[in-house]
């Protein structure tokens, strides 16, 4: 009787941590993806401004590229700095000045005039919007106990999908309604109205979220009490890898190298997807940002299938080699059949599908061979030498089509490189690492 008893009130205590962590839920989570939706178009909404301001500044490929891939350098130089005075002022304060920053700093890309300030203000957005992921990835461990923080995590970063669906209908929207509003041209007004979100977003979240659970004025005696308990019954790990030790593994420079390889493959479409449809005969800009959310809807329904099929079956390593084939596929789809509408999107939802699905298997793999503070370090350090990536392939992807008059020979050379990434999948990657029971090395 006494078990039964027992059983029944952990029950009782689950259901209630259920609807509290709801509750803790609708009030962070959605605010938190709308940032990162608006973070990501800050990001890439140059995409679409090209298609207008390239002919109105005179910029070549060459320049479109080199100035896509300032972002990246910024974002590599300042993301550690950013999170090392996040840790110290606070996660509110601090993610509210990224997203206030950021955004002032993109509503200034109206004002470019010329090659210059283009490149500044790009590298400078990046330098802005460094540690804005892994801060807001911070706050929630402050927030959820690490059998919930993986779900939070995975709503947090699948936004990018959503993203992908509103930012394409909303950039051609712009461009074609708003071109010459006011005598401004339309990539003008892109970078305007897409950056005023971010600031007032910032605001918002200096005025509503609280940095802990103690903070909380929303949350009652008893509700702050349970979330407390919770925290405290988390376990305490120590780590199986020292720091040092990190830099001398071997397998954490072969994950770095395929993340690099697969950014590059993920920033090659993000920033010349408008153009590659643009090339198969569409000119309208509203109709370009609708087919743009085609690879994204897509690339959503096979990254659950992919999900669900990975954990039900306990395996990472064929499905994250899959995709990456899947990826290679499309890019040699989208060069094959270069200026052919429906061949090209079937392409471009294929390089989707297999980067979107990929991403979540991929962060599985670091902690099977480090833990504890060498887990945390070897993540940034993967991230951070994989953001290269998004340095290289936009501009590799301009200065080829300067030299050449197309942009299909770089997109075969992304097909090879989305094959190197799946051939150090399958056979660089000691298998153990694929298992749980190969947590430790």
């Amino acid at each position: 009787m006494a078990t039964q008893t027992a059983a029944l009130d952990t029950r009782a205590r689950e259901l209630s941590e259920d609807a509290l962590y709801r509750k803790v839920n609708w009030r962070i989570v959605p605010l938190f993806i709308l940032c990162f939706l608006f973070a990501y178009l800050d990001r890439v909404n140059i995409s679409f401004a090209k298609l207008e301001m390239q002919s109105d500044l005179g910029f070549s490929d060459t320049v479109y590229g080199l100035g896509a891939s300032l972002f990246f350098v910024g974002y590599f130089l300042f993301e550690v700095p950013s999170n090392m005075l996040l840790h110290k002022i606070g996660a509110r304060v601090w993610i509210a000045r990224i997203m206030i920053t950021w955004g002032l700093t993109s509503a200034c890309m109206m004002l470019v005039q010329g090659e210059f300030w283009f490149y500044t203000l790009r590298f400078l957005i990046g330098v802005m919007e460094a540690g804005f992921v892994p801060g807001v990835l911070y706050f929630f461990t402050q927030w959820y106990p690490a059998g919930r923080r993986a779900r939070v995590n995975s709503y947090f970063k699948s936004s990018i999908c959503l993203c992908g669906v509103v930012g394409g209908p909303l950039a051609g929207l712009i461009l074609g309604t708003l071109d010459g509003a006011h005598g401004l041209a339309g990539w003008k007004w892109l970078f305007l109205l897409e950056a005023l979100p971010s600031i007032v977003l910032g605001f918002v979240v200096l005025w509503f979220v609280s940095d802990r659970i103690e903070q909380a004025k929303w949350l009652s005696p008893h509700e702050k009490q349970l979330m407390l308990e919770r925290m405290a019954a988390e376990p305490t790990s120590t780590a199986s890898h020292s720091l040092v030790g990190l830099w001398k593994h071997p397998t954490t420079y072969v994950m770095s190298t395929i993340y690099l390889c697969l950014v590059m493959a993920l920033t090659g479409l993000l920033f010349w997807m408008p153009q590659l449809i643009r090339s198969a005969g569409v000119a309208d800009t509203l109709h370009i940002g609708l087919l743009t959310t085609l690879p994204y809807i897509g690339a959503a329904a096979f990254n659950l299938l992919m999900g669900i099929s990975s954990d039900r079956r306990g395996e990472r390593r064929w499905h994250m080699a899959s995709c990456a084939l899947l990826c290679a596929i499309g890019y040699l789809v989208c060069a094959a059949f270069a200026g052919q509408l429906l061949p090209l999107m079937l392409g471009l939802s294929l390089i989707m599908a297999g980067l979107i699905a990929w991403m979540p298997i991929f962060w599985t793999i670091p902690p099977r061979f480090l833990s504890g503070m060498a887990a945390a370090a070897g993540i940034a350090l993967i991230n951070s030498l994989g953001q290269l990536g998004g340095v290289i392939a936009p501009y590799m992807i301009g200065r080829i089509k300067d030299l050449t008059g197309a942009a299909t020979p770089a997109l075969y050379v992304l097909s090879i490189i989305s094959l190197l990434a799946a051939a150090l999948i399958l056979w660089a990657i000691p298998r153990r690492y694929y298992t749980p029971q190969g947590a430790t090395d």
